[in-house]
């Protein structure tokens, strides 16, 4: 801890964090042990941080994440969506096919931000909003290859006519973003994916998740 920061505020983000890694929820006894302090202080905290509903206390007393985090959650896509667009506006120009950032919503794969070509005849029409399951399309995809590689870094992901008839997708994983699970892609109306363009969206996935440290 630093003069400017404040112990308080750090202890009660810590207590979210340890309780946002679990499933079963933690006892006020489990928090003290890993925070280093009394169980009066996590009481305090607690009690805190329920009052905003960031917390709450099943019957058997175990703490758990509170439902008031979904209304924070609901600003990140907006926040997330505008430090990918420059390089997904880059992508969509250099490659002349519609560019996506994809964020994983439990199974299902979330585009939270596209960006179409302007100089195309053609393209293919993808919307924010747009859902479809993790398994299904290069978006999709690529964020499963990245949960299951052991490489340091894994590779781009190609499909063909998966989401949409006629349609090839590219995508490659978001890496080193904590909190944050995706993949940037393109998609495109071809049989194949012309062989630059797996490289060119590896590299616009590494500056998405530059722009996101």
């Amino acid at each position: 801890m630093t003069a400017e920061t404040s112990q308080t505020l750090d202890r009660g983000l810590r207590v979210l964090k340890l309780l946002a890694d679990t499933d079963h929820g933690l006892t006020v006894t489990e928090l003290s042990t890993k925070l280093g302090v009394n169980r009066t202080v996590v009481y305090r905290l607690l009690a805190t941080l329920e009052q905003h509903a960031l917390v709450r206390r099943d019957l058997g007393g175990r703490a758990r994440v509170g439902l008031g985090v979904l209304s924070l959650g609901r600003q990140v896509h907006p926040l997330v969506r505008e430090a990918a667009l420059p390089a997904l506006r880059s992508l969509a120009e250099d490659i002349g096919a519609t560019a996506h950032l994809t964020l994983a919503d439990g199974s299902e794969a979330l585009a939270v931000a596209v960006v179409e070509p302007t100089w195309t005849d053609y393209h293919v029409a993808y919307r924010t909003g747009f859902r479809h399951p993790l398994d299904r399309g290069a978006a999709g995809k690529a964020i499963l290859a990245a949960r299951q590689s052991v490489a340091a870094e894994p590779g781009f992901t190609l499909t063909h006519g998966e989401l949409e008839a006629g349609a090839s997708g590219a995508a490659a994983p978001l890496l080193g973003v904590t909190g944050i699970e995706g993949s940037v892609g393109v998609v495109m109306l071809s049989d194949s994916i012309p062989e630059r363009v797996g490289p060119r969206v590896l590299d616009a996935a590494r500056e998405v998740a530059d722009a996101l440290r």
